[in-house]
């Protein structure tokens, strides 16, 4: 599954790959496409390439899940999705009822800046994103969550890599109705680019001293934590100012809560 979503957890350094600006079909069994110019026929894993269908190239999605087109949309939103045609003000819109499946993030600033990156897309999917307030409550949570076939569970987790507190903590959920990823960075701040931020790169801090604290007396940033997110949320503009290990697994996640067979209230309220 992590093929299809870029670098892995541990492959910073990655680059995110080109959006397709083909129209986009879904791609239901049966749908016959080339994917070169002598028009083979053949049997290919889904991808977001561009393929012809009758002669015009096309972006293939999977059914019921063509998330970013929106007919009509012409703009983006901040994660680089089409974005789907703002309804008029006239009565009778009505907002998407929530989905069973949920995402959930460690903490308020990795809910933030997913709201802000992600948040057009997650409305209008009806997908909401709760957090634990830390990775020790994951495994009562999950528990509690219940996750099933319609009912999936998404977890976005700081620094998990091999070997530490979190990659054993996040060990002890097993489902297949429940996807744990997660990024390599100490905190979500480190999910923001560099050069975003005007600086050179994400200070190391001493071992022992608060990392947060750390980084804002390093960078000689004066004002408490929540002085020094708000600069860091308020650089954070689209996916181009977040690093690759984090895009792939947001919507990795998106794409496995929403998946075919999972709950989709169609009815509005």
């Amino acid at each position: 599954m992590r093929r299809d979503y870029g670098p892995d957890v541990l492959a910073v350094g990655a680059g995110r790959p080109q959006r397709a600006e083909f129209p986009r079909v879904q791609a239901e069994r049966g749908l016959v496409v080339e994917e070169d110019r002598r028009g083979k026929r053949r049997v290919f894993p889904l991808t977001l390439g561009g393929f012809l269908l009758e002669g015009r190239m096309v972006t293939l999605v999977r059914p019921g899940q063509d998330r970013r087109a929106g007919a009509g949309g012409t703009g983006r939103t901040a994660s680089g999705s089409l974005a789907a045609p703002r309804p008029a003000a006239a009565a009778g819109y009505r907002a998407r009822v929530a989905r069973a499946s949920r995402i959930y993030v460690e903490g308020r600033h990795d809910a933030e800046l997913v709201e802000k990156i992600w948040g057009d897309d997650l409305r209008e999917l009806g997908v909401v994103v709760e957090y634990l307030a830390g990775i020790d409550h994951l495994p009562p949570i999950a528990a509690r969550f219940a996750p099933g076939p319609a009912r999936r569970l998404g977890v976005l987790v700081d620094h998990l890599v091999s070997g530490s507190k979190e990659s054993r903590i996040a060990a002890q959920v097993s489902s297949p109705h429940v996807l744990v990823v997660g990024h390599p960075f100490v905190d979500i701040w480190q999910a923001v680019k560099p050069a975003s931020l005007g600086i050179a790169a994400w200070p190391a801090v001493a071992r022992g001293t608060p990392w947060k604290e750390g980084v804002l007396g390093a960078l000689g940033w004066d004002g408490d934590t929540a002085a020094g997110w708000r600069r860091i949320l308020g650089a954070a503009n689209s996916y181009a100012d977040l690093e690759p290990a984090l895009l792939g697994r947001v919507e990795e996640l998106i794409d496995f809560v929403t998946a075919p067979g999972t709950s989709d209230p169609a009815a509005d309220v």
